[in-house]
């Protein structure tokens, strides 16, 4: 990468600016001040700007949230605090939610800067399976499990859903999986079915599950093993 566009991603400057920051002799490569803006930088380059490291990333980033109530999943909104508040990673800006949840909705979120891994998770083609915990207003009677079986007819929608496996665990409380992402599919599910929807809580997408040890708010990486599970191709997994 460029030493002005490595240069203004981590100091969320523009390329300008970087590059003034450069020719000023703020920048040190592995000992060395280097003025020239087309400096390519490596991954073991060791980057200081006035004295102070900068990291040098290497290669796609993958982590999980356990999101709380009350933030978007958006990079940035005008009117509401997004996930990036939570993480502290260089060039956080980059990171993006590969399967938004609503404000009000809570639970597992994860966040890359691969643009091809977060389509495996978001495409309708590839069906991967999301589950959540459901509570509801009113009692769930116990014929719903054959009617999200069969599909729901959503309101404004021509198709119904894809089958659905909903496992009631108490009278007002369910774990629902899917395999499509329509908009607020569950939450529009119940209302379809005559309920409401009080709390709703991801718990899964696909084979990654949200680490019980994160409390909310909290995030880690993901393993090379989560990552792979999404489904990439053999070019991709081998980079990994």
């Amino acid at each position: 990468m460029r030493l002005d566009k490595f240069i203004s991603q981590q100091l969320e400057v523009s390329r300008a600016i970087a590059g003034r920051e450069i020719r000023g002799r703020k920048i040190t490569i592995n000992g060395e001040v280097v003025r020239d803006t087309a400096y390519k930088v490596l991954p073991d380059d060791a980057v200081e700007y006035d004295g102070n490291p900068l990291t040098v990333q290497q290669g796609p980033r993958y982590f999980m949230l356990n999101k709380p109530q009350g933030y978007v999943c958006s990079t940035d909104d005008p009117d509401h605090p997004t996930i990036l508040y939570f993480i502290e990673e260089p060039a956080a800006f980059k990171l993006h939610a590969a399967g938004r949840l609503d404000i009000d909705t809570t639970g597992l979120v994860l966040l890359t800067d691969d643009g091809q891994w977060s389509h495996r998770i978001t495409s309708p083609r590839h069906h991967l399976e999301k589950t959540y915990l459901v509570e509801l207003e009113q009692p769930l009677d116990a014929g719903l499990i054959e009617k999200f079986a069969a599909g729901i007819q959503l309101h404004n929608e021509k198709d119904l859903t894809k089958p659905a496996q909903l496992e009631i665990l108490d009278e007002k409380a369910a774990r629902l999986t899917l395999s499509e992402g329509r908009y607020h599919q569950v939450k529009r599910m119940f209302a379809a079915m005559g309920n409401h929807v009080t709390a709703l809580h991801r718990e899964s997408i696909g084979e990654i599950v949200l680490d019980e040890e994160l409390g909310e708010g909290e995030y880690r990486e993901l393993t090379e093993a989560e990552i792979n599970s999404i489904g990439l191709p053999d070019e991709l997994k081998q980079r990994k």
